[in-house]
């Protein structure tokens, strides 16, 4: 059989720990065979981040920007734990944070929606998209213990200070920021994304409590539709709607799906964990990152299964899902083949998809599945189900 043939070549980015065992297997198994992959590859595995200093995080997101298309394996952000594991210098930080700092752009996540798998919220009858912000916030934070009492102040560039707090003993402080510029392109990507896919936009923070802070990103989405997207909305016959956190909470439980929830950026995180969970797994999920100059990463957006790991580290069999990382590829080579007019990539792309999610219904898939799936279900470890969607391919 012939390869699929690419002009422009991917930037690959590996991981840690059995995400980066799955990432191997996936190519091998369901991509290599059948594409000639054209790969710039970077290795984000903690060991080879503490040799460069985390330059090669930086460099994979320089490559981005020149290649357009980025696909990412699951990384590992080290703690106290993880320092003294991986004797590590210092606790280098998320690989994620600085890709998407750098890229400044948003990030939309969907659950992955196979046929007979249980939903936790039997409302839900469509899928519902996280869009997360994707810069600054608690992710490019900065921290500190306070050794003792005292004033923690900041001051502004116009020389204006700002009490955080008169600590009467030791304690905690932290400052995180944003920019006017990056709220701004993150309302506008989600707007741009709503048209695309002709779905309803809302937006929610907790600006009663936070009303300098969240208060800006209120005022700038309103400022953006308003001003550029009102009539495209209304044309598209569809809307966009702001409410509070807590009150977006209740009525995306209350509500039947169908609709972007667009986040600030931690908001966004702990919510598209939480729509995961209630749609399957959070191995079920889609996850990439848009930057506002059109450059695209895919991700899976759970973390790197440290427990399966050290089982494959022992020679135990393991089941670990691999649905968000094929989907990661899948998503990649997608947008690559558009790019590049490669409609054989692009169809690859989709029978790939169709074959994985047609493997889990008829009943193979991962043992995280096997409870949810509602008839007679077989749990595989995570080449059996690999081999299994690559017969799926060729049959």
């Amino acid at each position: 059989m012939k390869k699929i043939t690419m002009k422009t070549p991917i930037v690959e980015i590996d991981g840690d720990e059995m995400t980066r065992v799955l990432w191997k297997m996936i190519k091998d198994t369901l991509i290599l065979p059948y594409v000639d992959l054209k790969t710039e590859y970077y290795d984000l595995g903690l060991e080879n981040r503490e040799k460069t200093k985390d330059q090669i995080t930086i460099d994979s997101a320089n490559a981005i920007k020149r290649f357009g298309v980025g696909v990412k394996c699951a990384t590992i952000t080290p703690n106290v734990q993880r320092m003294d594991e991986y004797n590590l210098s210092t606790m280098w930080k998320s690989p994620n944070g600085t890709i998407r700092a750098a890229l400044d752009g948003t990030v939309f996540r969907a659950p992955i929606v196979a046929k007979g798998l249980k939903v936790f919220i039997p409302t839900w009858t469509e899928p519902i998209v996280i869009a997360r912000h994707a810069y600054g916030d608690v992710y490019s934070g900065v921290e500190a213990l306070v050794p003792q009492k005292g004033k923690v102040e900041f001051i502004l560039p116009n020389g204006d200070k700002h009490t955080i707090f008169d600590f009467k003993s030791s304690g905690i402080v932290q400052a995180m920021h944003n920019t006017n510029e990056s709220i701004y392109s993150f309302a506008r990507s989600c707007m741009n994304y709503a048209l695309d896919v002709k779905t309803d936009l809302w937006f929610s923070t907790k600006d009663t409590i936070s009303k300098i802070y969240d208060g800006r990103f209120k005022e700038i989405f309103q400022i953006v539709y308003d001003n550029e997207y009102k009539e495209k909305f209304e044309k598209a016959g569809i809307s966009y709607f702001y409410t509070l956190i807590d009150d977006a909470v209740a009525r995306i439980v209350r509500g039947n799906g169908g609709v972007i929830w667009a986040c600030k950026n931690y908001d966004g995180d702990v919510m598209s964990d939480m729509i995961a969970s209630a749609f399957g797994s959070l191995a079920m999920m889609t996850s990439v990152l848009v930057s506002p100059d059109g450059k695209y990463e895919y991700e899976a957006a759970h973390g790197t299964v440290t427990r399966h790991y050290y089982r494959y580290l022992k020679g135990e069999d393991t089941s670990t899902n691999p649905m968000a990382t094929i989907f990661a590829w899948t998503g990649a080579l997608r947008k690559r083949a558009e790019l590049d007019s490669l409609p054989e990539l692009a169809s690859f792309a989709d029978r790939l998809e169709k074959a994985s999610l047609e493997t889990i219904e008829s009943g193979v898939m991962t043992k995280d599945l096997v409870s949810l799936y509602q008839g007679q279900a077989k749990g595989v470890n995570s080449q059996e189900f690999l081999t299994a969607i690559a017969e799926r391919m060729n049959g």
